[in-house]
């Protein structure tokens, strides 16, 4: 397909558009406290089901996007801290692996952005039936968040419309990185990769479950990473399992993979353009420090660890910078306690789009909440946020396109590979670049799955 050159979003808010000008603050709120009113207000109208109970406590991510005016809506959610382990994870991409509340909500996004693509292919093939003309006009492109390349459906990319962002936010900074405080090392949320310990640390150390923790810090300082903490600090970390090592990297890792690759990811990008964040809004917390340096500690993370790869990268892909804000303090379902011993957390992830997904993910299984073990495989228990799911719908959306596809039978991991390949070569980039050299990489067989053209 060509390319086209308009960029999905800008690098910056102009000062007409920025969160911090008047023309998007209401009645004197803040931008994160816009944005995080927003996202409760959709959160408090689920119903219960999947939801923290009693001293249960969560975390909460959310999709925002916003007008030309600057209406934020809510356009997908998610919720959870689980994550399956290594002995759990499945070959056939039925479960979701990885139920942390970015990771649910960034799939439930893209399965809303299934839905936008199929309703903009289906009114310009209608209005081009009716017209002759493949040029949206008026009515027909009001509700629609994306628009067509110059060339048209199955030529060029489809872009977001001129003056529309993507916002994202988390009630609690994302594990991993961003949760790590410099110059004073902190040992939460910090997990390296086996192979990766610095000689201070041993392999038996133990790590705490819910936040990546290692245990035996006593003796561990600064200097014992030979006066470069920041180094480690910046390193891929893996999300830690019940008692099972997974094979996810942390949130924060994740999300800088979108300040390069976008949020798309793979299969999508056969449609869009990358689809960059223009901003990241964070919920503080009790255990903050007065004087902690949240928005600071968000941008080393999620975007100064990925400029260096600015000159390496081919368009349409770049190095994104977000704007990064604090919001206010979550309610009580959201405050984690500074310990994970005195922290219990849900095993259920919700996820919901605007689009009418809503269901409620068992974390520790990565199948529907309800799944009971006569019924554990059958297709009823798999999640919508799946990857044979999402495979399913990219393959329906190709029907509607001169995307071409293997005609019967096609793995998830070729469509990925072979079919993507702009996107595949950027990942490469990024992969091959430290500190992302250390990426935790998956066996191949996990994307062999193939799904069966009706």
């Amino acid at each position: 397909m060509n390319q086209i050159s308009q960029s999905v979003v800008d690098m910056e808010f102009d000062s007409s558009s920025s969160p911090s000008s008047s023309s998007c603050l209401d009645s004197g709120k803040t931008w994160g406290e816009k944005v995080s009113q927003k996202v409760l207000s959709v959160y408090k109208s689920l119903p219960k089901k999947g939801k923290p109970q009693g001293r249960e406590v969560t975390v909460l991510a959310a999709f925002l996007t916003s007008s030309p005016s600057e209406d934020l809506e809510v356009v997908a959610l998610g919720t959870g801290t689980k994550c399956i382990g290594r002995s759990r994870l499945s070959p056939n991409g039925d479960i979701v692996n990885d139920s942390h509340a970015e990771v649910i909500a960034r799939r439930a996004l893209m399965r809303f952005f299934y839905t936008e693509i199929q309703s903009l292919l289906t009114i310009s093939n209608r209005h081009t039936h009716n017209s002759g003309s493949k040029q949206l006009e008026g009515d027909d492109i009001t509700n629609l968040l994306f628009q067509l390349g110059s060339d048209g459906p199955g030529q060029g990319k489809i872009t977001m419309r001129a003056g529309w962002k993507l916002h994202l936010y988390v009630s609690q900074l994302p594990c991993g990185g961003a949760s790590v405080c410099l110059p004073l090392f902190s040992s939460r949320n910090f997990t390296l990769r086996n192979g990766d310990l610095p000689s201070s640390l041993s392999e038996n150390d133990s790590i705490d479950e819910q936040t990546g923790s290692f245990n035996n810090l006593d003796n561990f300082t600064v200097g014992s990473l030979s006066g470069n903490s920041s180094q480690i600090i910046g390193m891929v970390q893996r999300k830690p399992g019940r008692g099972d090592t997974t094979l996810s990297v942390s949130c924060s890792d994740k999300i800088a993979r979108w300040n390069v690759l976008g949020v798309q990811g793979a299969l999508l990008s056969y449609f869009l353009q990358p689809v960059y964040l223009s901003s990241i809004t964070v919920g503080q917390s009790h255990n903050y420090p007065k004087t902690f340096p949240l928005e600071d500690n968000m941008r080393r993370a999620l975007y100064n660890r990925v400029l260096p790869l600015s000159d390496k990268l081919k368009s349409p892909f770049q190095v994104n910078q977000p704007l990064f804000w604090e919001a206010p303090i979550p309610p009580e379902e959201f405050q984690h306690l500074e310990t994970a011993t005195s922290t219990l957390t849900c095993g259920y992830s919700i996820c919901w789009n605007k689009s009418g997904l809503h269901e409620v993910v068992l974390g520790t299984t990565g199948r529907k909440q309800g799944t009971s073990v006569k019924v554990a495989l059958h297709a009823s228990t798999e999640p919508s946020l799946c990857k044979k799911r999402l495979l399913e719908v990219f393959l329906l959306l190709t029907h509607k396109t001169s995307i071409e596809t293997p005609a019967n039978e096609v793995s998830y991991r070729e469509l990925k590979d072979d079919g993507a390949r702009e996107y595949s070569s950027a990942s490469k980039i990024f992969k091959g670049s430290p500190p992302f050299n250390s990426w935790l990489l998956k066996p191949s067989n996990l994307e062999a799955f193939s799904v069966v053209r009706l």
